[in-house]
């Protein structure tokens, strides 16, 4: 196990070895036990693209962004996911574009970045939001070019409600990025999850990273209204609507998150909602990394 760890790191010139080795588990499947296979394919995968993902998240203009890699160790995450340059990869709900500025400068020169927004009409009834959700997509390939520098034809967005034909069973990867809460508590996660489902090509993968409660928290606690879910709630829901479980990693897990604030997630890093003094400084929430692929 160590080996095939420390073969990530001498692949990629990435710190990709200590966050592993802290965390024990390493990348795991359904039962529990170390996926060794995917750890190779993973080493594999850092030998092929390890140099180009390092300068994306080593490039000047993600300066301000990379305090937040500590915590949300993209290098990793990416590589766990085994999403190459030359892919087209489908980012949802981009929000903060924290991500789609990394993803940019990783996927601009081979591959594709498409921004994958709400379907506006489960958002809300009012066409004031739904037309911001609309704009919201409209403007994101001119954010994603003018941040990276190039050009804008090599980005692209949608809304779920407005998928052309023609791009269903296109996309590589898509990427749910600590927004299955939202679409749990919005009661929205249905329709959108099948509607990623047919975006991806029969061999495409969706990673997901989420807010992880407690397995034996409450349903009033982990139904997406704090901002977390039980681990295996998602994936159960997965399975429902269409997906297998790949692999699971550790990566972004926080031991020194309780995962039981009365507030929700919000009361963590970076967002400190209720400015409690004894949660500064403990890193950001504790958080599953599960990679699924299209069920037979």
């Amino acid at each position: 196990m160590k080996k095939l760890i420390l073969a990530l790191t001498a692949a990629s010139g990435l710190s990709l070895a200590a966050p592993l080795m802290a965390q024990h588990q390493g990348h795991a499947m359904a039962g529990g036990e170390v996926d060794e296979a995917h750890i190779k394919d993973t080493a594999h995968f850092l030998k092929m693209h390890g140099e180009q993902l390092s300068a994306a998240i080593n490039h000047p203009t993600r300066a301000q962004d990379k305090a937040r890699d500590a915590y949300r160790h993209p290098a990793e995450t990416l590589a766990f996911f085994h999403v190459g340059p030359e892919m087209k990869v489908g980012e949802y709900a981009p929000g903060g574009e924290w991500y789609s500025r990394l993803l940019g400068h990783y996927l601009g020169g081979e591959g594709q970045l498409v921004g994958l927004f709400f379907n506006p009409l489960l958002v809300s009834s009012d066409p004031a939001r739904q037309q911001g959700v609309r704009d919201a997509a409209a403007k994101f390939p001119q954010d994603v070019a003018s941040f990276t520098g190039l050009p804008v034809e090599r980005f692209a967005a949608m809304t779920m409600d407005a998928v052309p034909a023609e791009q269903k069973g296109t996309f590589d990867r898509i990427l749910v990025i600590r927004m299955m809460h939202n679409l749990m508590r919005w009661n929205m996660a249905d329709s959108e999850i099948k509607a990623m489902r047919e975006l991806l090509k029969d061999d495409g993968l969706l990673g997901i990273v989420q807010h992880r409660a407690k397995p034996d928290a409450p349903w009033s606690y982990a139904n997406g209204t704090k901002g977390y879910l039980r681990e295996q709630d998602v994936i159960d829901f997965m399975r429902v609507n269409g997906f297998e479980l790949v692999a699971k990693s550790e990566v972004n897990a926080n031991p020194k998150d309780s995962a039981d604030h009365k507030e929700g997630v919000w009361e963590m890093p970076p967002v400190l909602a209720t400015k409690r003094e004894d949660l500064k400084g403990l890193g950001e929430s504790d958080r599953m990394t599960l990679l699924f692929k299209k069920a037979k």
